[in-house]
């Protein structure tokens, strides 16, 4: 996968690119991301990508021209656009899987008071991270990059991605290491007991008890089996 990331503070990235599952995601070629400075497509001498909205407003607009000649240059058939922006879709771990299976990602990044709105004329997908107003798209360019990366065959270990919390809608079920006791705080029985059915037994209904205690938004959206119907049930009557 490539991942094409627009922005005017290509330097923020320069961690995120450098460091753990990301960077070994590009050495290992699983996925290709570049950083493209919008100055560069600039028109104006001064490198200047933003102006004043028409009909008044405060703050300062960024300009409409250096994206559609980023995107004009960057897009293929195959190719994604997407904007970073407060006003989007939520993106959630469903988003992130279905992301997972393109090929070209282009992310734009906004900044200042948004963007000239003719660009949405040229995506295929707005995208927030959450109800609340960032100082840039660059934290949320670097969220979905992340979170689509691991997701790629290769990048981790299948299994692992597949246990992750929100990977069937419910969060991950209690997770313990070494020691076993430690100050008055023990793990549990169950899973020193070497009984793997039991094990899985439990993993399931903590789940299903992690996610009602948690999230009890996500309950609601989660097709559950007649089995784990049974054990919300009982975790409702229990908490009552």
């Amino acid at each position: 996968m490539i991942i094409d990331i627009v922005t005017i503070f290509p330097e923020f990235f320069d961690t995120f690119l450098g460091t753990s599952i990301i960077k070994r995601a590009i050495e290992s070629k699983f996925v290709e991301i570049n950083l493209h400075q919008l100055r560069d497509y600039s028109h104006n001498k001064h490198k200047k990508i933003d102006d004043t909205p028409y009909g008044g407003g405060v703050g300062m607009l960024m300009q409409f021209p250096p994206f559609y000649d980023v995107i004009d240059k960057l897009k293929g058939e195959q190719t994604k656009v997407i904007l970073l922006s407060p006003q989007g879709k939520l993106f959630n771990q469903e988003t992130a899987k279905s992301l997972a299976q393109s090929n070209h990602l282009i992310l734009l990044c906004g900044h200042y008071e948004g963007i000239d709105a003719r660009v949405e004329s040229l995506i295929d997908m707005e995208l927030s991270i959450g109800d609340y107003v960032l100082t840039g798209g660059e934290i949320p360019a670097m969220i979905v990059a992340d979170t689509v990366s691991r997701l790629l065959p290769g990048v981790i270990h299948e299994d692992s991605s597949l246990e992750d919390s929100l990977q069937n809608g419910l969060l991950k079920y209690p997770q313990y290491t070494k020691p076993d006791h430690y100050k008055g705080f023990d793990v549990p029985e169950v899973l020193l007991s070497g009984n793997h059915q039991n094990i899985e037994k439990w993993r399931n209904e903590e789940q299903i008890k992690q996610t009602f205690i948690k999230r009890p938004d996500l309950i609601e959206k989660v097709k559950l089996s007649k089995d784990q119907e049974k054990v919300l049930k009982k975790i409702k009557e229990h908490s009552k």
